[in-house]
């Protein structure tokens, strides 16, 4: 049985170099096009690999779990799926690997079967991957909480007490979360200007996007069981792009005593394709050391970082593309074992479908920088972008895409793309 990761692999499908969808990646996600209702799909290369039309030509009946395969491919998340546990995952996984394997006829040489499985992402309608119950966004690049902290702060205490000795987060709202290709209308709300008398309400003037990445839960708890570090990978189905779009001026008024509210809930924004853990294997990388060291339920022996390169772009209607930001997910401060871990500490219940969002990923220089917040500094430094316009914050009509990839020894494991418009903000 050949390892799903392995470089040497290729497929019989035509794979352009360069694709964020090799056959060693395989991300999992939900389509539908106008002759087929919501079902999972995984990416190959330009095309979609329907997982229900699979199922229905018998390729997943020797696997253990392959009487409950067609029931979980026709829906509209992948949380039954992700439900059925690791060993599912990597069964299917691994069977849609050898289906595609240039030197396997069973489906390549079925030509019914063939265009019944394979449909053109051109084709498709993406929906949102999974339906989150629950949502917490972290705040973990120590260079975004620094910059933060010096622009609001005092400069030589930027980092609060607590910051390097607990992954700081809050509970989000999981139902404003859409998936890529949604529209993002402006909010309105309350905000106030230092030298302002009162508050005032209307449109956010200080629009910004959030350059995350998110996971995936795929294994729940009971309410009061707690996650030890070394499992907690265990409960990470896999990973996603995320913007989690901020109004700067609605966020600077409300968030003391209690901390986020209007100014995030009122959209983020998640990449359809899921890639999971097992594709990223070969893409481990130590993260930075942590001073102090941390507490031993948050002490990590192994790497649970990933080198994955963030692109940040802006298109002003009817102009071009400018990318304003090259990050890296390697950066992290805190793991994603170690949120998920202190999520679960206090006895918290996971829920299957959960996302977790990492917070905005910042770098050391002017170009890595996660945020309209940081990029323009606060509004005094305006970003040039191509067509000659500049930018202190989001204007209407913009259009935020991020890109996320993975790439060693020639082989490239893509996210594919979280992109949303700015529409104006609702009359009244």
């Amino acid at each position: 049985m050949a390892n799903p990761n392995d470089p040497a692999l290729h497929s019989w499908i035509d794979i352009a170099p360069g694709s964020d969808f090799p056959i060693q990646n395989l991300p999992f996600g939900v389509f539908e096009t106008a002759e087929r209702g919501p079902r999972l799909g995984v990416a190959i290369g330009e095309y979609v690999l329907d997982l229900y039309a699979v199922a229905q030509f018998g390729f997943f009946d020797d696997l253990e779990l392959g009487a409950k395969m067609p029931k979980v491919f026709r829906r509209r998340s992948l949380n039954q799926f992700i439900a059925l546990g690791r060993p599912a995952w990597r069964a299917v996984r691994q069977r849609v690997s050898e289906l595609l394997r240039h030197d396997n006829p069973a489906l390549r040489n079925q030509e019914e079967a063939m265009r019944e499985c394979l449909v053109r992402q051109s084709e498709v309608r993406m929906l949102r991957p999974v339906k989150p119950q629950n949502y917490t966004d972290f705040y973990s690049s120590i260079e975004h909480a620094t910059n933060v902290g010096i622009m609001f702060r005092d400069p030589a205490n930027a980092l609060l007490p607590n910051w390097r000795h607990i992954p700081i987060g809050y509970h989000g709202r999981a139902s404003s979360i859409v998936v890529s290709g949604t529209d993002i209308r402006r909010p309105n709300g309350q905000r106030k200007a230092p030298d302002a008398a009162a508050p005032s309400f209307g449109p956010s003037q200080q629009l910004d996007f959030e350059l995350e990445v998110g996971f995936i839960v795929g294994k729940g708890t009971h309410l009061g069981e707690t996650v030890p570090i070394q499992y907690a990978e265990e409960h990470i189905f896999g990973l996603v792009l995320f913007n989690d779009w901020s109004a700067r001026d609605i966020q600077s008024w409300e968030y003391v005593p209690l901390g986020p509210f209007l100014g995030k809930s009122f959209g983020s924004s998640v990449s359809p394709w899921v890639v999971t853990l097992d594709a990223l294997e070969p893409f481990r990388v130590a993260g930075p050391v942590q001073e102090p060291e941390p507490l031993l339920y948050l002490r990590q022996l192994d790497n649970h970082n990933f080198d994955v390169h963030l692109e940040v772009a802006i298109q002003p209607e009817g102009g071009p593309e400018t990318t304003v930001s090259r990050s890296n997910f390697g950066l992290m401060y805190w793991s994603m074992a170690q949120q998920l871990t202190h999520q679960a500490s206090n006895g918290c219940n996971l829920q299957v479908g959960d996302l977790y969002a990492s917070g905005t990923i910042s770098g050391a220089t002017p170009d890595s920088l996660g945020s309209m917040l940081e990029l323009a500094w606060r509004g005094t430094r305006p970003l040039p972008l191509a067509d000659g316009s500049e930018r202190k914050f989001l204007l209407d009509g913009d259009r935020v895409t991020m890109r996320g990839y993975c790439e060693k020894d020639g082989l490239r494991i893509g996210f594919g793309e979280v992109t949303g418009k700015v529409l104006p903000a609702p009359a009244g």
